[in-house]
């Protein structure tokens, strides 16, 4: 499932989002192909120094999940094609 995460460092994402269990405390999210969004709601590839397209991440650095608008949808769906 695509969807809008917002960190609560202020980070905000675009992402294939998998949730996966695993042992208390150890990262629990995976992010297949996680791209930022900037202030004009470009998609700019995230994390900028890795070809790697599969992230982990700690759900309670998330301060919310939500679906994205349909423009940001297809703008991610066109750059993962």
């Amino acid at each position: 499932m695509i969807k809008f995460l917002i960190f609560k460092n202020g980070m905000r994402l675009v992402a294939e989002l998998v949730e996966v269990d695993v042992e208390l405390g150890e990262p629990d999210c995976r992010l297949v192909n996680p791209f930022e969004i900037d202030d004009e709601g470009e998609l700019l590839r995230w994390p900028k120094f890795t070809d790697q397209r599969t992230l982990m991440v700690q759900s309670d650095t998330v301060l919310t999940i939500v679906d994205p608008t349909g423009d940001i949808l297809s703008k991610y769906k066109e750059l993962v094609a």
